[in-house]
């Protein structure tokens, strides 16, 4: 008999079975995550433009032909109506936007106060980190929600890529299969048709889902942590001069700011010098400084600080963390859309000299490849194609999700939830999951959930359908 006449339908063997029942437990678990990320995510890539439209009032001055009020001024504004400390500052970006100042109130919280730079009169005040943007973005991670759903997202993501995988090889055409390809058969009333919308947008998107849940990686409370400590554990990350050529605090990047880049947000903050206790020889610290070292207790101040990092060139719509106690420093960080103007600043409070300086190119390796990743990730580089193109891939998550839906419940038989059926080979579905193992070790938080839905899979559906069929 002829080899054709002997092979079997690509859809009956075990392998196949194996596979498209890991694929319909990946779906089946993270289809709907998927559908609220690539919404959430959709918005989120036009947060300044939202944010812009929602808090116009607060975000908008009229530009006046005067220079703008000294900062100290507007600050003595804010205090003066408000009455509270402020701890960052983020100055205009251009001339026709308001003043940023976010201020400690008594009550343990912080709020965004908003500041006409001409005029010194405050325009109003929100929670800071109270935009509706930022509410999405929690939202999308489900940051919001608290740390154990963010550990879902987390799953997700990584199931996300094993769903890929698994999509890639059930769609892969057999020997003269004429289409469902890269064409659609039929018409939406058939099956058949949803099932080729699925596959066929699945597989022109698969590689940028993969791209999407593995940048989106970084941010995870998991893998981000201890893939954001290997890379700075080495010059791979930021350079590794940052951590012994000047004293540090204990104090990390993210908390001086709450939201910077994923490369530095662990970096610690540099202690200032020249003045307070760290220049008196007092500490371990000091003892390590030039002899020439000027130390003074005179503080430079907000307005000589600001002219300090305009002359060293950084971005506009940088923000600004004040000085925090008497070793404390300005510190400037500004992550706009062009990755070759990405920055952290250090400045001593007291002498003004500058302590760090770094830019993208300062990054090992590992760190810029990484900030490039987010940069395209969060449809910033490459400007609006970027946002265009990220657009029309959410869209596409959602429709190749929904027909996923629609394909399964035409599918599954009357009263069942349609698990797809065992393979004959039992063994098959062994191999197929050690083969997806290799994602479980990389995402150690997906390779435990993976190990929950095989148990579950062998307790109450794969171990009653044999113990029916040996009866």
């Amino acid at each position: 008999m002829p080899a054709r006449a002997k092979a079997a339908p690509k859809g009956t063997s075990s392998i196949y079975r194996a596979v498209w029942r890991w694929h319909f437990y990946a779906g089946l678990l993270i289809l709907p995550f998927m559908i609220m990320m690539a919404i959430t995510g959709a918005a989120y890539i036009y947060r300044d433009e939202i944010d812009d439209w929602v808090y116009s009032d607060l975000k908008f001055v009229t530009e006046m032909d005067v220079p703008p009020l000294p900062m100290s001024t507007q600050i003595d504004a804010v205090r003066y109506f408000v009455g509270d400390t402020p701890v960052k500052i983020i100055p205009p970006a251009s001339p026709d936007r308001s003043t940023e100042i976010v201020i400690a109130t008594s009550g343990g919280d912080k709020r965004a106060v908003y500041v006409d730079p001409y005029t010194g009169l405050v325009l109003g005040s929100m929670p800071d980190r109270g935009t509706v943007m930022w509410l999405i973005r929690r939202i999308h991670s489900l940051a919001e929600f608290g740390t154990i759903p963010n550990y879902i997202i987390e799953i997700a993501s990584g199931w996300s890529i094993l769903l890929v995988a698994t999509g890639m090889y059930l769609w892969w055409p057999q020997a003269n299969q004429k289409g469902g390809v890269v064409t659609l058969r039929d018409t939406p009333k058939r099956r058949r048709w949803w099932r080729d919308a699925h596959a066929v947008t699945g597989i022109f998107i698969g590689l940028f889902i993969v791209f999407m849940a593995g940048t989106g990686m970084f941010w995870s409370v998991f893998w981000g942590k201890y893939a954001n400590e290997f890379a700075n554990g080495t010059p791979n990350g930021y350079p590794s001069g940052v951590r012994v050529d000047v004293p540090l605090s204990t104090v990390p990047m993210i908390e001086a700011f709450g939201d910077t880049g994923w490369t530095t947000e662990n970096m610690p903050v540099p202690l200032s010098v020249d003045g307070g206790p760290l220049a008196t020889g007092t500490t371990a610290a000091a003892s390590t400084l030039p002899q020439t070292q000027t130390q003074t207790q005179t503080r430079i101040g907000i307005d000589t600080a600001i002219a300090r990092f305009t002359e060293l060139g950084i971005a506009p719509g940088y923000a600004i963390s004040l000085p925090k106690g008497e070793t404390g420093v300005y510190s400037a960080s500004v992550y706009p859309n062009d990755l070759d103007q990405q920055r952290v600043i250090h400045l001593d409070q007291y002498s003004g000299r500058t302590l760090i300086n770094m830019g993208y190119h300062d990054y090992g390796i590992f760190g810029r490849i990484m900030e490039l990743g987010i940069n395209i990730h969060m449809g910033q580089e490459f400007g609006v194609l970027n946002q265009i193109f990220l657009l029309v891939i959410c869209a596409l998550i959602v429709f190749m999700s929904v027909s996923a839906g629609v394909m399964w419940w035409k599918r599954r038989p009357a009263g069942s939830i349609g698990i797809p059926p065992l393979p004959r080979n039992a063994r098959s579905m062994t191999i197929v999951a050690a083969i997806l193992a290799i994602g479980g070790i990389i995402y150690p938080t997906v390779g435990a959930s993976m190990i929950v839905i095989w148990l579950l899979d062998w307790l109450f559906v794969a171990r009653p359908a044999r113990a029916m069929r040996t009866a």
